[in-house]
């Protein structure tokens, strides 16, 4: 059975950086050799592995890192961190013309 993974890394410039693969080892490897001189974590090498998901399906996978990717970095640190309560507030919308805002 192969497994899909969307993973957050860390950069040396505390940046993150949300992929996606069918070998999370290898793609690790991949970042820090430098295989890819213009990706974005080329020159902000070593990275660290900080979160990863694991999925049966790609089409799942895909969904999540494109939900993750839109995300802010207050919203991955607080899923990095498994501060679900934080992440509950960061996900609510603050926006004045909300329904939860209006008289």
């Amino acid at each position: 059975m192969k497994f899909y993974y969307v993973y957050i890394l860390r950069c040396n410039d505390n940046s993150l950086y949300t992929g996606i693969t069918n070998n999370l080892e290898r793609r690790l490897n991949e970042h820090n050799d430098g295989r890819l001189p213009n990706a974005y974590t080329f020159k902000r090498r070593p990275v660290i592995l900080e979160f990863y998901q694991e999925f049966m399906e790609a089409e799942q996978a895909i969904y999540f890192e494109k939900k993750l990717k839109k995300w802010s970095k207050s919203k991955k640190e607080a899923l990095i961190k498994g501060d679900f309560d934080l992440l509950q507030t960061l996900a609510e919308c603050r926006n004045a013309t909300h329904h939860k805002y209006k008289p």
